[in-house]
């Protein structure tokens, strides 16, 4: 929400499947260091893990609450790694079983209920962002406070061809990353001043998973698309005078986004990359009664009081 002059610090959460893991760490780390944003972008992953935090807090209440829920991850199929078999029951329709009914479930089960409005939630404000086939711009959620946070998350995370593309109010809305896979611009357009964002992309990762064929050409075509979707965000940001800290949360060793086995080690892993971004980060003036010239002067000047 566009605040005047006043400062906003935005957290943005970008997507990549199994791997927002390491974003619920990197959260953890941001917030115990006492960063409390005042908006949240997020896109597919980054949306639920904003999503949950939107309805549980961003405390650190509420990210033990989102590390438990990703703990139950670990047993859950909710991406199978089949891509083959996904694409026919795409095709076919066939909607027992399917990835969207067993993620709209599964966020059911820990709180993100069909019931839940945008105008439900405390502070900070929470946009999720899908892309609109059909304009080809990105969809943000929540700037209509009526809108359902459940649909917006599933919107954001409708990712072919595990789920099929939602056709609502001439829209045609598919993952975000489609269109802004680290939505910065969409936090710069509800007035953000300074930016947090949470990048699960790394640019020189290489799915060495992959035969020949169509699969390694998709993959580098995909990572193509968003790291000049990013080269582009970060630019608009520069132009209109918006700090980013970019942290880049690669995993290690390279974990596929439809495998949550490693969920609590990229948790851990997360948490210390972030620790270790901060500490290259400009430190926050300190007041001026801080230096040891200005303590004495305070302490001086108190003992004069006192007298």
């Amino acid at each position: 929400m566009k605040n005047g002059n006043k400062k906003q610090l935005a957290f943005v959460l970008g997507g990549g499947g199994s791997r927002g893991a390491l974003q619920v760490g990197a959260l953890r780390a941001l917030i115990e260091a006492g960063y409390q944003p005042d908006l949240v972008t997020g896109t597919s992953i980054g949306a639920a893990n904003g999503a949950f935090l939107a309805v549980n807090g961003f405390t650190l209440t509420g990210i033990s609450k989102l590390e438990k829920i990703w703990q139950k991850t670990v047993d859950k199929d909710l991406m199978p790694a089949n891509m083959w078999w996904q694409t026919m029951q795409l095709l076919f329709r066939k909607p027992n079983g399917h990835p969207t009914n067993r993620i709209r479930e599964f966020a059911i089960e820990n709180g993100i209920t069909p019931d839940i409005r945008f105008k439900d939630l405390d502070s900070p404000f929470f946009y999720p962002v899908a892309a609109d086939l059909n304009s080809g711009k990105p969809r943000v959620f929540g700037v209509n406070p009526n809108e359902k946070v459940l649909d917006s998350i599933l919107a954001s995370m409708t990712l072919p061809p595990w789920m099929i593309p939602i056709e609502k109010d001439e829209q045609y809305l598919m993952d975000g990353g489609a269109v802004s896979n680290l939505p910065i611009e969409a936090a710069l357009d509800q007035g953000a001043t300074e930016i947090i964002a949470l990048d699960l992309l790394d640019p020189e990762e290489e799915d060495d998973s992959v035969t020949p064929g169509i699969r390694p050409f998709l993959w580098k075509l995909n990572r193509t698309v968003e790291v000049r979707q990013l080269e582009l965000e970060k630019k608009l940001a520069e132009a209109r005078g918006v700090d980013v800290k970019h942290i880049v949360l690669k995993s290690e060793p390279w974990v596929p986004m439809w495998d949550f086995r490693k969920s609590i080690e990229l948790m851990e892993h997360g948490y210390h990359v972030t620790r270790t971004a901060m500490k290259t980060w400009e430190q926050k003036p300190k007041p001026a009664w801080w230096t040891p010239a200005g303590f004495k002067s305070t302490v001086e000047g108190l003992v004069r009081i006192l007298d």
